[in-house]
């Protein structure tokens, strides 16, 4: 029989980017360490504290294994990521070297209600990446 109290952990999370170097450029100024060699790949992996991993995956990775798959348009829900910073400082700093390098920003750093210094950013592919820490 099978032991059916064991259930899924969450493992990686994936992004499907339609230009791997400008969207891992996007996500070294969020302070992940992803080597430029990564740029040529089609797909790449980073670990990120407590061992939850972050996918990277081309339109044609993806294509080339699901054969109806059609790229969502720009803006559309790719998926949705939260990075977790050290303090509310770190939120603005991150913030601003996205806007800086020309990046589109959707919220502003706040001071959050539920006690966090919130920000909310988009990758090249339109994609909602929140930035926060607790204040």
């Amino acid at each position: 029989m099978t032991d059916t109290t064991i259930g899924a952990q969450l493992d990686m999370i994936g992004i499907v980017v339609s230009d791997m170097p400008r969207s891992l450029a996007f996500y070294r100024l969020i302070g992940l360490d992803i080597p430029a060699s990564a740029d040529t790949e089609p797909h790449v992996e980073v670990t990120l504290r407590g061992g939850l991993r972050l996918g990277f995956d081309t339109d044609a990775t993806v294509a080339s294994f699901h054969a109806d798959y059609t790229p969502p348009p720009p803006g559309g829900g790719r998926v949705g990521v939260a990075f977790l910073l050290p303090d509310p400082a770190a939120v603005d700093a991150a913030h601003a070297r996205v806007v800086d390098a020309g990046y589109e920003s959707e919220l502003v750093p706040f001071d959050a209600p539920w006690g966090q210094r919130y920000a909310t950013v988009r990758d090249p592919d339109g994609t909602s990446l929140d930035l926060f820490a607790w204040a």
